[in-house]
C-alpha cells in the first residue's frame, strides 16, 4: 500500500467523526440554552459553564478513539459547535448572544481538550498529562464558582464538577499510571492549570459581559 493511499484512508476515515462531532455540538448547544431554564438549581450552572462544554467536548472525543491530531481538530470543531448551537438557539429565542469571545476560546483551548480525552486510552505519561489538563480545568471552575459568582450561584455544582476532576485524576493514576514521579508531575500539573483557569477566566468574564 502506498504511503499517500494510507494516508487518504486515515483522513477519510476521519471525516465522519469531525462530521459527528460538530453535529452533536450544535445540538447539544442548543440544548444547554434551553437547559438553563429546566435544570434544578443545584445543578444549572452546568449549562451554563465552562466545564460543562468542556465536559461534553471531552466525552465527545474521548468516545470516538481518534489519533492525537484528530482529536485535537475534535475538541476545537466540538467547542465551536457547542458556541454555534448555544448561538442558533438564543436567536431563535430571540435573545442575542455574541459568540465571538467564547468562539475564540474554543478554538485556543479545543484542541488541547480533545488530546487529554484522546491521552486517557493510552498508558504513563500521555494519561497522566491528560488527566491533569481535564482535572486542572474542573478544579479551576470549582474554585472560581465558590469564589467570584459564589452569591449568584449553588455551590453544590462547584463542588460536584471539583470532586469528579479530583476523581477522574485519582482513577488515572491509579490504573494508568506506575511511575511515582509521573503522578507527582500530574499533581503539581493540575494545580498549575486549575491557577491559570481561574487568571484567565476572570480575564474573560471581565471581558465578555
Amino acid at each position: 500500500m502506498s504511503p499517500d493511499l494510507l494516508v487518504t484512508r486515515r483522513r477519510v476515515g476521519a471525516l465522519p467523526s469531525i462530521a459527528l462531532a460538530l453535529v452533536a455540538s450544535v445540538v447539544l448547544g442548543a440544548a444547554t440554552f434551553f437547559a438553563q431554564g429546566v435544570l434544578p438549581d443545584l445543578i444549572s450552572s452546568f449549562a451554563n459553564s465552562a466545564s460543562g462544554w468542556t465536559l461534553v467536548t471531552a466525552a465527545l472525543v474521548w468516545s470516538l478513539r481518534q489519533r492525537t491530531g484528530v482529536s485535537a481538530v475534535l475538541g476545537a470543531v466540538s467547542f465551536v459547535g457547542l458556541v454555534a448551537g448555544y448561538t442558533i438557539a438564543s436567536e431563535l429565542r430571540g435573545i442575542h448572544y455574541g459568540p465571538l469571545v467564547f468562539g475564540v476560546i474554543g478554538l485556543v483551548v479545543g484542541p488541547f481538550v480533545g488530546v487529554a480525552a484522546a491521552w486517557l486510552h493510552r498508558r504513563e505519561q500521555r494519561p497522566a498529562m491528560g488527566a491533569a489538563v481535564l482535572a486542572g480545568l474542573a478544579t479551576g471552575e470549582c474554585v472560581y464558582g465558590l469564589t467570584v459568582v459564589a452569591e449568584t450561584t449553588s455551590p453544590f455544582y462547584w463542588i460536584l464538577i471539583g470532586v469528579l476532576g479530583t476523581a477522574l485524576l485519582a482513577v488515572v493514576l491509579v490504573r494508568h499510571v506506575s511511575r511515582p514521579a509521573i503522578r507527582v508531575a500530574a499533581i503539581i500539573a493540575t494545580a498549575a492549570v486549575a491557577v491559570a483557569f481561574c487568571a484567565v477566566y476572570t480575564a474573560v468574564g471581565l471581558l465578555a459581559f
